[in-house]
């Protein structure tokens, strides 16, 4: 079985990979991978909203292939900050670089300790079945934002995503799948589709 993810971001891609591998898919691919150019407007105000308009714009690109299409969208919602970046997370302030997202959030929490840096990792997974079904799905983990960018894993905002007393760029990719927005949610997944 097929599958494409709407996604261009390696690292994303990456853990879909390693986190699909024993599902049943033999092939996984990317945008890039499956040669398709879908980067629809994401216009919605909540995770879910963005999450299927991505999948329904990819599946309509490969309907009548027999691959599923697969689209996520996720963020980091920052309670002190009153939920922020949340969905803006890839595009937060305008800013493309990811070391000026995270300094830029460590600036804005300047003064505040323990649980007043408390922050969540979501992802909601929207699947759209080879037969046009959909499914959507998903997980948070929670944790607190840490006072300076640690370790050389992950992306985005892991290094200063603290999940106890490391940030999810110094965790290993397995242990990170076990615990992260992305698995959990991709475990609930692969329970729909198994059921």
């Amino acid at each position: 079985m097929k599958l494409i993810i709407a996604s261009g971001n390696k690292g994303k891609v990456r853990e879909y990979k390693e986190l699909l591998q024993d599902c049943g898919f033999d092939e996984v691919l990317s945008l890039k991978d499956a040669g398709i150019t879908c980067e629809p407007e994401e216009t919605g105000s909540t995770f879910e909203e963005n999450a299927a308009i991505k999948a329904r714009a990819l599946f309509e690109l490969i309907k009548g292939t027999g691959a599923a299409a697969l689209a996520d969208d996720s963020g980091l919602e920052v309670d002190a900050l009153d939920g922020e970046p949340g969905v803006y997370s890839a595009r937060w302030l305008g800013l493309n670089d990811d070391k000026a997202k995270n300094d830029e959030l460590i600036r804005r929490l300047e003064g505040k300790t323990g649980s007043e840096r408390s922050a969540r990792f979501v992802c909601v997974i929207h699947f759209i079945k080879a037969d046009g079904s959909e499914i959507t799905v998903r997980g948070e983990c929670e944790g607190e934002i840490g006072f300076e960018p640690l370790g050389e894993n992950g992306f985005g905002y892991d290094p200063i995503f603290m999940f106890g007393d490391r940030s999810f760029a110094q965790i290993g990719a397995e242990e990170k799948n076990a615990v992260s927005h992305r698995g959990k949610a991709l475990r609930k997944l692969v329970s729909e589709l198994t059921d």
